[in-house]
């Protein structure tokens, strides 16, 4: 352990740099600086000045979800190559194989994981049925720009345009309207 006297007072460094790391991880759960501020009992400014010291990119983040996608490794490579933060793409086997290999408390844990990861992104464009564009849209606080697939249950892959993907990344990097298939 590495200790600082400063002035009368025993300054822990690994105490500091565990609380910054409980706060870097409590924010990018999708908690709010104020809540983390309460739960950790600091000052909510002390929160945002330690985000703006870290910063190392300006501008909005960007994640995309979807399924049951047909040409997945496509779209994936269309989001990578437009700067997309998070990818999480999957065909309707790999839905079903997600869901089927864990218990019912791991996959609750696991998507609960996943909503916070997808909440502290600023933008989150959602490949899905109707009512799975409608589901994200009630789940996440965030902006969500969706390109629906068709009515809901989607039980076949479904082939996306890499062009609209493209189009619409690239208006929410501009901060346009995406327009909405």
């Amino acid at each position: 352990m590495e200790f600082y006297r400063i002035q009368d007072k025993i300054v822990s460094r690994q105490k500091i740099e565990v609380a910054v790391t409980r706060i870097l991880e409590m924010r990018a759960r999708g908690l709010s600086q104020q809540e983390v501020a309460d739960r950790l009992q600091v000052d909510r400014t002390f929160v945002s000045r330690l985000e703006g010291l870290g910063e190392i990119r300006k501008g909005a983040s960007i994640a995309a979800v979807g399924f049951p996608i047909q040409n997945k490794d496509e779209i994936r490579a269309v989001l990578e190559k437009e700067g997309v933060d998070f990818i999480l793409l999957m065909s309707e086997q790999e839905r079903i194989d997600f869901v089927h290999r864990q218990s019912g408390a791991e996959l609750l844990n696991q998507l609960m994981d996943l909503i916070g990861r997808f909440r502290s992104y600023d933008t989150v464009l959602c490949l899905g049925s109707d009512l799975r564009l409608q589901l994200v849209r009630g789940i996440l606080d965030n902006e969500v720009v969706g390109i629906e697939l068709g009515p809901s249950p989607l039980t076949d892959d479904c082939w996306v345009d890499p062009a609209e993907v493209r189009r619409v990344v690239r208006a929410i990097k501009a901060g346009r309207p995406a327009g909405q298939r």
